[in-house]
């Protein structure tokens, strides 16, 4: 069964063929972007699972090699291996190895993502069983783990035929930090191996922002019990935030961009009221996105959504 507003699919699907007919895209522009995404997506990665440093010593440690002093040297070396795993995907994509995930490559991620903090379990399924502190969901015991993970090469394989690309990389993300394979890093792998099914699809890498950490814990624990359309939902956001970027900086400057501006701004030009076009945000029916804790979105994004629900009640 699809977990995605149809609207939403629409919208996904429209903004990547948007960013498809650019192509090709400037290389320098392409370069940088994808740096400031690499970084943005190690810092907020790490610093959902408790990591300490800053975006912007996140960015030092990576780029200037630099140690943060009073930050724990294991912050350091996770910030650096979660950049080097994000480095190895680009490069899958680069030399199209398409279709290629395998119980092998989720292994080869995770020893990357876990080299200098967890040498021995690097790549490793756990051999005991374990606790997720503060959730209330309990992983299967680890004598189930390596059937389970073979089912869920299958249940991929069979359903990327049958699912929006989007919703299968959401539930794959779902279904393996369900799994919990190993014994660290299950959250952060979880992660790439989720953009690494979009990224094969076309679309740019997607982020998870620390700010929305409560939320993001909140709706993964709805689809631990099977509601699973809050958590999917989540993430087509964050993709639709990604391909929002990319459009807003990729697009030429011969063409009409959008504006995006708070929700508070741009309802003084609407019939709806900053809450109720917050609330439209959250759950996908309104384009938008966040930057920082803010909710913004454009003037011609509320005109559609408008245009949408008129053509709804002519039907």
């Amino acid at each position: 069964m699809p977990y995605l507003d149809q609207n939403l699919v629409d919208r996904l699907d429209k903004k990547l063929k948007q960013l498809n007919s650019l192509r090709p895209l400037p290389k320098t522009a392409v370069e940088k972007l994808r740096d400031q995404l690499r970084i943005e997506m190690t810092y907020n990665s790490n610093a959902i699972e408790g990591n300490s440093l800053t975006l912007k010593e996140t960015f030092l440690v990576i780029n200037e090699g630099l140690t943060v002093k009073g930050k724990p040297l294991k912050d350091h070396l996770e910030a650096k291996d979660h950049y080097s795993a994000l480095s190895y995907l680009y490069e899958l994509i680069k030399h199209g190895k398409k279709n290629t995930l395998s119980e092998h490559l989720i292994k080869q991620i995770h020893t990357i993502i876990v080299q200098e903090t967890d040498k021995e379990w690097a790549g490793r399924y756990r051999n005991s069983n374990v606790i997720i502190g503060g959730a209330d969901h309990t992983p299967p015991d680890a004598l189930d783990v390596p059937t389970l993970m073979r089912d869920l090469i299958t249940w991929f394989s069979k359903e990327r035929k049958n699912m929006h690309v989007v919703e299968l990389a959401a539930l794959i993300h779902h279904k393996f930090v369900y799994i919990h394979p190993f014994f660290d890093g299950n959250g952060r792998t979880s992660h790439l191996l989720m953009n690494l099914i979009l990224m094969q699809a076309g679309f740019p890498l997607s982020i998870v922002l620390k700010n929305d950490r409560k939320k993001y814990y909140r709706v993964l624990a709805q689809a631990d019990k099977e509601q699973y359309e809050p958590f999917v939902r989540f993430i087509a956001q964050t993709v639709e935030h990604s391909l929002d970027l990319y459009l807003k900086t990729l697009t030429p400057t011969t063409k009409k961009r959008e504006t995006f501006l708070k929700l508070a701004d741009i309802a003084k030009d609407t019939p709806y009221s900053a809450k109720y076009l917050n609330l439209l945000a959250r759950q996908g029916k309104l384009e938008a996105h966040k930057e920082g804790r803010n909710w913004v979105t454009t003037q011609e994004a509320v005109e559609r959504y408008m245009k949408g629900r008129e053509r709804q009640r002519d039907v």
